[in-house]
């Protein structure tokens, strides 16, 4: 059983079969699929399952803090697992890759900047878009 079915059943959830089987290939994605991507993956194990429940299922699974949702300023939205530990994303503008990295130097600066402007973080997101070193192209940005 995946964390993300472990999840949904602790929060009381139905699993159905297409849930489980959205579920699991969220569990084992290495990137940030979007729901087209999410549901190639989940076609392939189950023809069954529609595009309309992969959007259905991950509104269900964001709303309940199972998993989390990204736009990453390409149109679509990105989805990975709620994750154990903060973590921030660099995105490669050019592929659309996601980079996922923690730096305390970073999450110490923004608390400061917090506290200098007389408030206490309790949540933040970092997302950086950049090309890969080397790249002579102009940004379309």
């Amino acid at each position: 059983m995946s964390r993300i079915e472990k999840l949904c059943i602790e929060k009381g959830l139905r699993m159905t079969q297409p849930r489980r089987i959205i579920a699991r290939v969220l569990s084992e994605a290495d990137d940030h699929p979007d729901a087209e991507e999410l549901h190639r993956r989940a076609n392939g194990l189950d023809a069954s399952i529609s595009l309309a429940t992969v959007y259905r299922t991950v509104k269900l699974f964001a709303d309940y803090d199972i998993i989390e949702r990204h736009d990453f300023r390409d149109g679509r939205s990105r989805f990975e697992e709620m994750p154990e530990e903060h973590h921030d994303h660099l995105i490669d503008v050019r592929t659309g890759k996601v980079v996922e990295f923690h730096n305390e130097e970073i999450e110490r600066l923004q608390e400061e900047i917090a506290r200098q402007l007389g408030y206490r973080l309790v949540d933040h997101r970092l997302e950086l878009y950049a090309v890969p070193l080397g790249d002579t192209e102009k940004d379309q940005d």
